[in-house]
Protein backbone atom coordinates (compact mmCIF):
# COMPACT_ATOMS: atom_id res chain seq x y z
CA UNK A 1 0.00 0.00 0.00
CA UNK A 2 1.43 3.65 -1.09
CA UNK A 3 1.74 6.19 1.79
CA UNK A 4 -1.41 8.83 1.31
CA UNK A 5 1.21 11.70 1.87
CA UNK A 6 4.34 11.90 0.18
CA UNK A 7 7.87 12.20 2.43
CA UNK A 8 9.56 15.60 1.31
CA UNK A 9 11.97 17.74 3.53
CA UNK A 10 11.86 21.29 4.08
CA UNK A 11 14.47 23.82 2.74
CA UNK A 12 16.39 25.71 4.95
CA UNK A 13 15.52 29.66 4.62
CA UNK A 14 11.83 28.55 3.20
CA UNK A 15 8.52 28.86 4.28
CA UNK A 16 7.75 25.59 7.00
CA UNK A 17 5.35 23.55 5.59
CA UNK A 18 2.17 24.88 7.00
CA UNK A 19 0.07 22.30 9.66
CA UNK A 20 -3.36 22.53 11.31
CA UNK A 21 -3.52 19.87 13.96
CA UNK A 22 -5.26 18.98 17.63
CA UNK A 23 -2.86 19.14 20.39
CA UNK A 24 -3.27 18.25 23.87
CA UNK A 25 -3.73 22.01 24.59
CA UNK A 26 -6.59 22.40 21.90
CA UNK A 27 -6.37 23.30 18.13
CA UNK A 28 -2.97 24.83 16.70
CA UNK A 29 -1.88 25.80 13.20
CA UNK A 30 1.54 27.02 12.27
CA UNK A 31 0.14 30.25 11.57
CA UNK A 32 -0.55 30.44 15.58
CA UNK A 33 3.38 30.99 16.34
CA UNK A 34 4.30 34.01 13.79
CA UNK A 35 5.97 36.57 15.45
CA UNK A 36 7.95 34.25 17.87
CA UNK A 37 10.63 31.33 17.26
CA UNK A 38 9.19 27.99 17.10
CA UNK A 39 10.90 24.74 17.84
CA UNK A 40 8.90 21.71 15.88
CA UNK A 41 10.19 18.51 17.33
CA UNK A 42 9.14 14.92 17.14
CA UNK A 43 9.29 11.78 18.95
CA UNK A 44 8.99 8.34 18.10
CA UNK A 45 6.41 6.84 20.36
CA UNK A 46 4.71 7.74 23.96
CA UNK A 47 5.52 5.82 27.05
CA UNK A 48 9.25 5.18 25.91
CA UNK A 49 12.21 5.99 28.14
CA UNK A 50 14.17 8.04 25.88
CA UNK A 51 11.43 10.00 24.61
CA UNK A 52 9.78 10.66 28.34
CA UNK A 53 13.72 12.02 29.60
CA UNK A 54 13.33 14.51 26.54
CA UNK A 55 10.13 15.48 27.48
CA UNK A 56 10.84 16.02 31.11
CA UNK A 57 14.01 17.93 29.99
CA UNK A 58 12.48 20.37 27.32
CA UNK A 59 9.45 20.41 30.29
CA UNK A 60 11.88 21.93 32.97
CA UNK A 61 13.65 24.08 30.28
CA UNK A 62 10.69 26.11 29.01
CA UNK A 63 11.09 28.78 30.72
CA UNK A 64 14.37 29.59 29.59
CA UNK A 65 12.76 29.26 25.66
CA UNK A 66 10.14 31.36 26.28
CA UNK A 67 12.56 34.43 27.85
CA UNK A 68 14.15 33.61 24.38
CA UNK A 69 11.21 34.39 22.91
CA UNK A 70 10.59 30.83 21.59
CA UNK A 71 7.91 28.05 21.94
CA UNK A 72 8.25 24.64 21.89
CA UNK A 73 5.77 22.45 20.22
CA UNK A 74 6.04 18.25 20.36
CA UNK A 75 4.49 15.76 18.00
CA UNK A 76 3.98 11.53 17.07
CA UNK A 77 1.93 10.06 15.46
CA UNK A 78 0.36 8.78 18.64
CA UNK A 79 -3.33 9.73 19.31
CA UNK A 80 -4.19 12.84 21.81
CA UNK A 81 -5.87 10.23 24.08
CA UNK A 82 -2.50 8.53 24.60
CA UNK A 83 -0.72 12.16 24.69
CA UNK A 84 -2.48 12.95 27.65
CA UNK A 85 -2.49 9.64 29.52
CA UNK A 86 1.13 9.95 29.24
CA UNK A 87 2.07 13.56 30.75
CA UNK A 88 -0.28 12.36 33.13
CA UNK A 89 1.92 9.75 33.99
CA UNK A 90 4.75 12.02 33.44
CA UNK A 91 3.20 14.83 35.88
CA UNK A 92 2.78 11.92 38.16
CA UNK A 93 6.10 10.18 38.43
CA UNK A 94 8.68 12.70 37.39
CA UNK A 95 6.87 15.60 39.38
CA UNK A 96 6.94 17.80 35.79
CA UNK A 97 3.91 19.23 34.37
CA UNK A 98 4.31 19.37 30.46
CA UNK A 99 4.17 23.30 29.87
CA UNK A 100 3.75 22.83 25.87
CA UNK A 101 1.31 21.14 23.52
CA UNK A 102 1.93 17.86 21.75
CA UNK A 103 0.33 17.49 18.13
CA UNK A 104 -1.46 14.13 17.07
CA UNK A 105 -0.30 13.30 14.09
CA UNK A 106 -2.09 9.88 13.30
CA UNK A 107 -2.64 10.32 9.55
CA UNK A 108 0.86 11.07 9.40
CA UNK A 109 0.51 14.24 7.10
CA UNK A 110 2.58 16.78 9.58
CA UNK A 111 4.94 14.21 10.06
CA UNK A 112 5.87 13.41 5.99
CA UNK A 113 5.36 17.13 4.92
CA UNK A 114 8.24 17.23 7.74
CA UNK A 115 10.68 14.55 6.21
CA UNK A 116 9.56 13.08 10.08
CA UNK A 117 9.02 9.23 8.58
CA UNK A 118 12.39 8.54 7.25
CA UNK A 119 12.57 6.22 4.46
CA UNK A 120 14.06 2.31 5.35
CA UNK A 121 12.77 2.64 9.50
CA UNK A 122 11.31 -0.26 10.98
CA UNK A 123 8.26 1.49 11.50
CA UNK A 124 5.85 4.21 10.62
CA UNK A 125 7.30 6.12 13.75
CA UNK A 126 8.23 9.56 13.35
CA UNK A 127 12.90 9.76 14.21
CA UNK A 128 13.50 12.61 16.21
CA UNK A 129 13.89 15.22 14.18
CA UNK A 130 13.27 18.89 15.21
CA UNK A 131 12.83 22.31 13.25
CA UNK A 132 13.62 25.35 14.84
CA UNK A 133 11.41 28.14 13.26
CA UNK A 134 11.71 31.55 13.10
CA UNK A 135 9.23 34.35 13.63
CA UNK A 136 8.69 34.49 9.83
CA UNK A 137 7.96 30.94 9.65
CA UNK A 138 10.95 30.08 7.90
CA UNK A 139 12.63 26.84 8.36
CA UNK A 140 16.35 28.34 10.07
CA UNK A 141 17.65 24.96 11.32
CA UNK A 142 16.79 21.07 11.11
CA UNK A 143 18.49 18.72 13.78
CA UNK A 144 18.01 14.59 13.29
CA UNK A 145 18.96 11.89 15.65
CA UNK A 146 18.24 8.24 15.76
CA UNK A 147 15.74 6.61 17.74
CA UNK A 148 17.78 5.20 20.30
CA UNK A 149 19.83 8.55 21.09
CA UNK A 150 17.73 11.33 23.13
CA UNK A 151 18.51 14.98 21.99
CA UNK A 152 20.20 17.80 24.16
CA UNK A 153 17.96 20.34 25.57
CA UNK A 154 21.23 22.30 26.10
CA UNK A 155 22.56 22.12 22.57
CA UNK A 156 19.11 23.62 21.82
CA UNK A 157 18.72 26.50 23.59
CA UNK A 158 22.70 27.50 22.42
CA UNK A 159 21.66 26.84 19.06
CA UNK A 160 18.76 29.14 19.50
CA UNK A 161 20.51 32.21 20.79
CA UNK A 162 23.25 31.78 18.45
CA UNK A 163 20.89 32.17 15.45
CA UNK A 164 19.29 35.06 17.10
CA UNK A 165 23.02 36.57 17.83
CA UNK A 166 23.66 35.78 13.90
CA UNK A 167 20.49 37.85 12.83
CA UNK A 168 20.68 41.00 15.57
CA UNK A 169 24.29 41.74 15.15
CA UNK A 170 24.92 40.34 10.85
CA UNK A 171 27.68 37.53 12.37
CA UNK A 172 28.55 34.51 12.46
CA UNK A 173 28.91 31.99 15.60
CA UNK A 174 32.48 29.74 15.71
CA UNK A 175 32.69 26.16 16.90
CA UNK A 176 31.40 25.94 20.74
CA UNK A 177 30.27 29.82 20.90
CA UNK A 178 28.42 30.63 23.95
CA UNK A 179 26.24 33.55 24.83
CA UNK A 180 29.08 36.06 25.87
CA UNK A 181 31.89 34.67 23.28
CA UNK A 182 32.88 36.93 20.59
CA UNK A 183 31.16 36.03 16.96
CA UNK A 184 33.05 36.35 14.11
CA UNK A 185 32.70 38.46 10.46
CA UNK A 186 31.27 36.91 7.55
CA UNK A 187 34.06 36.55 5.08
CA UNK A 188 35.03 39.78 3.05
CA UNK A 189 33.40 40.06 -0.86
CA UNK A 190 35.83 42.44 -1.94
CA UNK A 191 40.03 42.55 -2.71
CA UNK A 192 40.02 46.17 -0.72
CA UNK A 193 37.77 44.65 2.57
CA UNK A 194 40.11 41.75 2.87
CA UNK A 195 43.52 43.80 3.17
CA UNK A 196 41.20 46.07 5.43
CA UNK A 197 40.69 43.16 7.34
CA UNK A 198 44.20 41.80 7.58
CA UNK A 199 45.33 44.65 9.69
CA UNK A 200 43.23 44.59 11.98
CA UNK A 201 44.72 43.57 15.40
CA UNK A 202 44.53 41.68 17.63
CA UNK A 203 40.88 40.31 16.52
CA UNK A 204 41.96 39.27 12.74
CA UNK A 205 44.14 35.89 12.92
CA UNK A 206 43.88 36.38 8.42
CA UNK A 207 41.80 38.05 6.39
CA UNK A 208 38.84 35.95 6.55
CA UNK A 209 38.92 35.37 10.34
CA UNK A 210 38.57 37.85 12.05
CA UNK A 211 36.61 37.74 15.83
CA UNK A 212 34.36 40.74 16.95
CA UNK A 213 33.11 41.32 20.62
CA UNK A 214 29.15 42.00 20.72
CA UNK A 215 27.54 45.16 21.73
CA UNK A 216 26.64 44.41 25.65
CA UNK A 217 23.05 45.17 26.91
CA UNK A 218 23.11 48.65 28.34
CA UNK A 219 22.59 48.75 31.97
CA UNK A 220 19.58 49.91 33.70
CA UNK A 221 19.02 53.31 35.03
CA UNK A 222 18.92 53.74 38.14
CA UNK A 223 15.86 55.59 39.50
CA UNK A 224 16.20 58.98 40.57
CA UNK A 225 15.18 59.54 44.60
CA UNK A 226 12.45 60.98 45.23
CA UNK A 227 11.88 64.13 46.62
CA UNK A 228 11.64 64.47 49.92
CA UNK A 229 8.27 66.55 51.27
CA UNK A 230 9.89 69.83 52.50
CA UNK A 231 7.33 69.96 55.39
CA UNK A 232 5.59 73.30 54.72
Amino acid sequence: MEDVWKTSLPRLNEAAPDFSARTTQGPRKLADYRGQWLILFSHPADFTPVCTSEIVAFSRAYPRFKALGCELLGLSVDSTFSHVAWLRSIRDNFGVEVPFPIVEDQSMRVAHDYGMIQHGASDTSAVRAAFFIDPALKVRAMVYYPMSNGRSVEEFLRMLQAMQTSDQHDVATPEGWQPGDKAVLPPPATLAEADARAKRSPDSVDWYFSRTGLPRKPAPRAKAPKKRPSGK
